[in-house]
């Protein structure tokens, strides 16, 4: 039976008419039966998309056939079934949100390292390691004695760079989970002053495909229905505990009530005594979803609720 697949890439790449693109595009995905989440704007393109191991392959081949997209990266996971339920290509203004529209990340960016040499770096003095995921995502998952950021959203990065001033004298090591939010957050730190600006190529899936994952302590969030990956098979560990009882566990849910929707770690016994709720108000809500174990919920377009 053919497998499936999950790709996760982006490109920082010049694109005249998105719009149209957006479209074409997704009629494209849709021949080819895969699902997932793309987002296209002028700066680029940035994706997951998940379907049988033939698909997925015939849709590298058309994007590296296209001189826009020449040097895409792609990071490949064999799944046992499509992350996605349904293929969703959006046009935006920027491939992810950061309000900073003057950024391009081919002309200013940190330096790139490649995962044996972000792990070696990260062991050396002067040095500091970044995370610029949001709040839910470092929770889960983060490197060793990483400084996180208590952000909701990407967009409220810039606001805490003054926060980071005091380390201005020290060597940066950035790194998100395919390496997209780095290429911007390293060129504002730049742009802010700081002159030793690196990040991890590839992001955190790379480095667990290429290293092992060592020194990353519990799961990296992904923006689908598998919501944690494991990156670790060095020194792997749990950081997490259980909303209701305390106990370590990397199961992350979303709130069955629609009107809450947190995204909290909650164990599987828990899960199921609350029904997929975080407390007991939420289990009682009139809108409360039907948990099913997993804790995912969809948007009508496919799309995981966040």
């Amino acid at each position: 039976m053919e497998k499936y697949q999950t790709l996760l890439y982006y490109k920082y790449t010049s694109i005249e008419d998105p719009e149209t693109f957006t479209r074409q595009h997704l009629d494209f995905c849709n021949s080819l039966d895969l699902k997932g989440r793309i987002i296209i704007a002028y700066e680029g393109i940035n994706g997951t998309v998940s379907g049988l191991s033939s698909a997925c392959a015939r849709y590298m081949e058309a994007i590296e056939s296209d001189p826009r997209f020449e040097g895409i990266h792609w990071k490949i996971d064999d799944v046992e079934e499509p992350s996605f339920a349904k293929m969703h290509v959006r046009f935006k203004h920027e491939l992810c949100h950061m309000g900073i529209e003057d950024l391009d990340p081919n002309e200013l960016t940190g330096i790139y390292l490649k995962p044996e040499d972000f792990q070696k770096m990260m062991a050396e003095a002067d040095t500091v390691i970044l995370d610029v995921r949001n709040t839910v995502e470092h929770e889960l998952g983060k490197f060793k004695d990483a400084i996180t950021l208590d952000i909701e959203h990407f967009r409220d990065f810039p606001a805490k760079v003054k926060e980071l001033e005091p380390l201005k004298d020290k060597r940066v090591l950035a790194y998100c989970t395919g390496g997209i939010r780095c290429e911007k957050a390293t060129a504002y730190l730049i742009r802010n002053g700081f002159d030793n600006v690196f990040q991890l190529d590839g992001g955190i899936v790379t480095y667990g495909k290429e290293t092992g994952g060592k020194d990353f302590e519990g799961k990296c969030y992904v923006f689908d229905k598998r919501i944690g990956v494991k990156v670790n098979s060095v020194n792997p560990s749990v950081i997490t505990k259980c909303h209701i009882c305390g106990t370590t566990t990397d199961r992350m849910i979303n709130c069955a009530n629609p009107e809450c929707n947190q995204h909290i770690p909650m164990c599987e016994n828990c899960g199921w005594e609350y029904d997929g709720a975080c407390s007991d108000s939420c289990r009682q809500h009139d809108r409360k979803r039907a948990y099913n174990g997993t804790g995912y919920y969809m948007k009508g377009d496919g799309t995981l609720v966040k």
